[in-house]
């Protein structure tokens, strides 16, 4: 496991999370759904070694399907990044949010935990000092030795067997997790 993701479970935070993401969301060309109808339905973290970036992922039901969006959270601008937009964390301040592959420190980590064969981290309520339940388990596959990946990650952004191209992967990220009462296993990324 990749260390320890403190979350704020007694704070506020203005616009929410899937407020914020709603209008981005209609402009991505692989979103089908109705960003008004956005219900998170799972959710697991990284963590960032430094310690200065949120590497948040959550998955999104909406019209019938569920998407997987991982998002960074910072608390200062990224030169280089797809902008989301931003919120005010009731105990962090302003935090800007940006779609996690374009952020360097959540691609290094992703393909770390693919290569590696590590998983998500452990959630902490930092109020109240207790481990958060997880609903969402992530492993990465891992890399035999002398295998050849690039480092070359592609997000599988719509979890369905269409969209769940593992050709030519070196290795792969996997979701095992609950959905209106059926276990389910997706590939989340691929590593080639």
């Amino acid at each position: 496991m990749s260390g320890t993701a403190d979350i704020y479970t007694q704070t506020s935070l203005q616009p929410g999370k899937l407020e914020l993401l709603a209008p981005w969301l209609q402009q991505q060309d692989w979103f089908e759904g109705d960003a008004a109808d956005l219900e998170r339905v799972g959710n697991f973290r990284f963590v960032d070694p430094d310690g200065e970036v949120g590497l948040d992922s959550m998955l999104l039901a909406s019209g019938g399907r569920v998407y997987h969006v991982p998002v960074t959270w910072r608390g200062a601008e990224l030169a280089e990044g797809e902008l989301i937009g931003t919120l005010e964390h009731g105990v962090l301040g302003t935090r800007w949010c940006y779609d996690a592959p374009t952020d360097p420190v959540y691609v290094a980590e992703l393909v770390r935990v693919i290569r590696e064969g590590d998983t998500g981290a452990a959630m902490l309520n930092v109020e109240g000092q207790e481990p958060m339940p997880e609903n969402t388990v992530v492993a990465g596959s891992g890399v035999v030795p002398g295998v050849d990946a690039q480092g070359q990650v592609r997000l599988i952004r719509v979890l369905d067997a269409e969209h769940q191209d593992t050709h030519a992967a070196r290795g792969v990220l996997t979701a095992t997790w609950t959905y209106e009462g059926t276990e389910r296993e997706d590939v989340l990324a691929v590593l080639r």
